[in-house]
């Protein structure tokens, strides 16, 4: 195993993008298809940019030099208003006149209203599938933190089980990966993955997360390989590559899986310091890791 990691690595370093696209089977290539030419894309979340649930953060996202914008669909109190043609055309016309790209769909809403819990999330989710289809989008961001928490919550991860076994089906025919982003291990993940049995739904990895949990993430990005969806690069209170996270080593181990697509950045704003320098800041230093 190691020695074909190992392999991987140097033959992607020098075939770059082809190399990358090649390693995922045709049966997951809608999933993980790389956007345009280049193997990496740099977007950021519009919750992180002060932008939630607003168009405006694709002007915002071009101030910072980022490729695109991982948007919300929306909240309680807005109704998902992602979900309305109308809202669709005044993202698609913002990221137009942006010269950016729409690059992801995320559900951050769970957080407050539980995915394991409410039957409100279950038309959420279903509805996602439809929005990304509308946008063109092939990933959707399931939040299961706070009030959302799989932790210890045998039942609650029952439930998540059979609502995605649910969902699973129409995700997969529209090409849709649903990614669980938790608190989670990856052997955790791995068995709700087991367990609902679809391709389309995946992991979310966030870098700053699992870390902050003690998990060693260098090897759980390679223990999922190709199911993980989308990363978020991430720290908290600290610039990127001023933190905990090696994100060095996290770049080999994409190398390792193949991987290809979307990389967000999240959070890394240093306490007191203005968001838009500090996400300029933290666009070149993804940039400079990602060779793009």
């Amino acid at each position: 195993m190691k020695a074909a990691l190992i392999s991987r690595r140097q033959m992607l370093a020098r075939s770059g993008s082809a190399v990358g696209a090649a390693l995922v089977s045709d049966s997951l290539a809608p999933l993980f298809a790389a956007p345009g030419k280049r193997r990496f894309k740099i977007g950021a979340c519009d919750w992180s940019i002060g932008k939630m649930c607003d168009p405006a953060a694709f002007a915002v996202a071009r101030q910072i030099g980022l490729d695109g914008v991982q948007v919300s669909l929306g909240t309680v109190a807005n109704q998902m208003s992602l979900r309305q043609h109308e809202v669709q055309q005044r993202y698609q016309t913002a990221a137009r006149q942006a010269g950016l790209e729409i690059a992801s769909l995320a559900i951050g809403e769970l957080n407050n209203v539980p995915y394991k819990s409410d039957p409100r999330t279950v038309e959420w989710v279903s509805d996602s599938v439809d929005v990304c289809q509308a946008l063109g989008l092939r990933v959707v961001l399931l939040a299961f933190f706070s009030n959302d928490d799989l932790r210890g919550d045998a039942a609650g991860v029952d439930e998540v089980v059979r609502r995605l076994k649910a969902v699973a089906p129409k995700a997969e025919k529209a090409g849709v990966a649903l990614g669980i982003e938790s608190w989670l291990s990856a052997d955790q993940h791995l068995d709700i993955l087991k367990r609902v049995g679809s391709r389309a739904v995946r992991v979310y990895y966030d870098v700053c997360n699992s870390n902050d949990m003690g998990y060693d993430i260098y090897a759980e990005i390679r223990k999922l390989g190709r199911r993980i969806c989308e990363f978020h690069f991430k720290e908290n209170g600290s610039l990127l590559g001023q933190g905990k996270v090696d994100f060095q080593k996290v770049r080999a181990a994409m190398d390792d899986i193949g991987y290809t697509g979307w990389v967000q950045i999240e959070g890394a704003v240093p306490s007191g310091q203005p968001m838009l320098e500090s996400y300029q800041a933290n666009c070149k230093f993804v940039r400079g890791i990602l060779s793009v």
